[in-house]
């Protein structure tokens, strides 16, 4: 229990969507990213909680891993918990490409890690 507190301390937000409040978050740190990216964020961001509603965030964990949450009011009765984890493994699944541009960018821009390291593993 004390780790996984540990490592939502430790986590660095890219985006999100509030379906509660109708809102897109883009963290500014990010502004290096292309336009186009940061267009397909927020559409995958607010086309998910449009369809499992809560809310949902795209992060970093310390070692550049891309995280995919999602979490809800605990008296939202509308929020379907099994549907929500099924469409954040669909993510995965059909955006694995978009996540590991990501993570490599995380780890490139923001870690400072050596790029020709990272492009060998």
């Amino acid at each position: 229990m004390c780790k996984e507190k540990e490592n939502k301390a430790e986590k660095t937000v890219l985006c999100g969507a509030n379906s509660y409040e109708m809102k897109y978050y883009f963290n500014e740190k990010f502004n290096g990213i292309p336009d186009s990216i940061k267009d397909e964020l927020h559409i995958l961001c607010v086309l998910f909680t449009e369809e499992v509603g809560g809310v949902f965030t795209i992060a970093f964990d310390e070692e550049g891993g891309v995280l995919l949450e999602t979490n809800a009011d605990d008296d939202d009765i509308y929020y379907d918990e099994i549907s929500s984890g099924l469409m954040v493994s669909e993510v995965r699944r059909k955006r694995q490409e978009l996540l590991e541009s990501l993570s490599l960018y995380y780890r490139v821009f923001i870690l400072h890690e050596d790029i020709s390291a990272l492009l060998t593993d």
